[in-house]
């Protein structure tokens, strides 16, 4: 199957109905129907053809849930490009990717001047916003207007759909090679674990490039409910959309959750439709969770956690598995429908329940592998099972808890520490906002536990409120040797997560080894 089977499921059993909400515009699923078969016909005419990719440098729109499935339509292959990248990184994706043609808003088009000479593969710009249309570029509208009606290219099953790029949170960015099938196995289980259905009004707050949000695209097409967007994550007009349009689902990364919950705000609004909230994409400390199911006690959180290479969800924490509480509130839930999820060793060897190791799948929604990277998809994919990097344990329940990133674990005197348990300790701090915790070199020890708190505003915290705040909580050799209390935002990948690689570069530059 294709991804644009979704679609016409859609134009079958809801063509007459809201399809998408941007502000004032509102479009039903037949508009969008032949809204799509244009633009993939303009596409076609740009000389775009089977599995040639298509990118994008946009904040969230309507207009782009129209080109995922023009481009599947085309038979070509999406590129959502982080928009958090420089333009050096820009024109990396653009170039590694082989990207023929670029779809940009006006936000993005200043930067083109910049990218116009590091871009090589790119033939065609076009213009996604309304207004003038700068020189040099083509018209979105125009082409919708003027495209030919094309028939849908139908292709499906192994063919790429798409190239993810990861982060790079953790270094060089990698695309991820995601085929059809792998993005329809993901909806298919996305549907129901977010009981998605056609009354569903599903709000894009969180970036639409990053396959955290993505993961529902599909499935609500699917559904037949209606896409409602915002620009970019804001509280107020987060809050504001939510209760002006009664969305009934949204996904928000737990940073997000954090602002909202930390503003004062949600009485403000009504936002009593709101059934499910899925969050994921990076941990979500305990004490940040419970104060939103404290502030919004009507709304089923889901937990989905997975990543790009598995397009992306691996399990789901269910809105009733949050309900009963328990320890079971600090896993990452059971593993979705068709996924395989096993804890192995470095053997590759299936360790016992509670025993840690790293986190493996294997399921129809898994990568195709990384973009002409072979020998990085041959360590990834290895015995046929994909190795996450995250290190965990599961429960003799089939509940797998994340206790680090693999390359986030410090070891400080032939002690594991995990730095997700030490953030989760400093979470508790009632005057904490945000919170990050990296290894630091350390004469004596190796590394030391280093701590990056930023406090609420209004709140003065010194070091020892932090330490103190863990000692009760973590055993000794894991309490932060160190504390920098900043004042402005740790920097953040463009999911939300927190780039940690930023944060330890000042501390190992200057080292042969660098634990980051």
């Amino acid at each position: 199957m294709s991804l644009t089977q979704g679609l016409h499921r859609a134009l079958q059993t809801r063509g007459d109905q809201l399809a998408t909400i941007d502000g004032e515009r509102r479009r039903t699923w037949r508009q969008v129907g032949a809204r799509v078969a244009r633009l993939a016909g303009a596409l076609r005419a740009l000389g775009v053809g089977s599995e040639d990719r298509v990118a994008i440098l946009s904040l969230n729109s309507d207009r782009y849930v129209e080109y995922f499935y023009a481009v599947a339509w085309a038979g070509a292959a999406c590129n959502p490009v982080n928009i958090r990248l420089t333009p050096a990184e820009i024109a990396y994706t653009l170039n590694d990717s082989g990207s023929r043609v670029l779809f940009i808003d006006e936000t993005f088009a200043p930067i083109l001047a910049a990218l116009r000479s590091a871009m090589t593969t790119v033939e065609h710009i076009i213009y996604m916003s309304d207004g003038a249309v700068p020189d040099g570029y083509l018209a979105y509208e125009a082409l919708v207007a003027t495209g030919s009606v094309v028939p849908d290219a139908a292709v499906g099953g192994d063919t790429l759909a798409g190239l993810f790029y990861t982060g790079g949170t953790t270094g060089k960015s990698k695309g991820v090679m995601l085929t059809h099938a792998n993005l329809l196995a993901n909806a298919l289980n996305v549907l129901p674990a977010l009981a998605y259905d056609a009354s569903t009004i599903y709000l894009h707050a969180a970036p639409m490039f990053h396959l955290a949000d993505m993961a529902s695209t599909f499935a609500v097409t699917m559904a037949g409910a209606t896409h409602c967007a915002v620009p970019r994550f804001d509280v107020e007009n987060v809050l504001a959309t939510m209760a002006r349009e009664r969305v009934t689902h949204a996904l928000l990364v737990p940073v997000m959750i954090n602002l909202l919950v930390s503003s004062g705000k949600i009485s403000d609004y009504d936002i009593s439709s709101l059934r499910r909230l899925m969050y994921g994409a990076s941990p979500m400390p305990r004490a940040v969770l419970m104060r939103a199911m404290q502030q919004m006690p009507g709304v089923g959180f889901t937990q989905g956690y997975g990543q790009t290479e598995s397009s992306p969800v691996i399990s789901f924490l269910s809105p009733e598995q949050h309900a009963a509480g328990g320890d079971r509130l600090e896993s990452a839930g059971q593993p979705a429908y068709g996924v395989d999820v096993r804890i192995l060793d470095a053997q590759d060897s299936e360790v016992s329940p509670g025993t840690i190791g790293e986190v493996c799948v294997r399921g129809p929604n898994v990568m195709r592998g990384y973009w002409q990277l072979e020998q990085q998809t041959r360590e990834t994919l290895r015995n046929g099972w994909l190795h996450t990097g995250d290190l965990g344990y599961m429960c003799k329940d089939g509940f797998v808890f994340i206790v680090d990133r693999a390359k986030d674990m410090i070891i400080t005197g032939g002690e594991n520490v995990f730095s997700v348990e030490v953030e989760g300790a400093i979470h508790l701090h009632p005057g904490v906002q945000e919170c990050a915790v990296i290894g630091i070199p350390d004469e004596k020890w190796g590394e030391c536990v280093h701590a990056i708190v930023v406090p609420k505003p209004g709140v003065n915290l010194v070091p020892a409120d932090i330490i103190s705040q863990c000692r009760d909580r973590i055993a000794g050799y894991k309490l932060p040797r160190s504390v920098d209390i900043r004042h402005e935002p740790l920097p953040l990948s463009g999911a939300g997560k927190v780039l940690k690689t930023e944060l330890r570069k000042p501390y190992w530059q200057d080292m042969s080894r660098n634990v980051g």
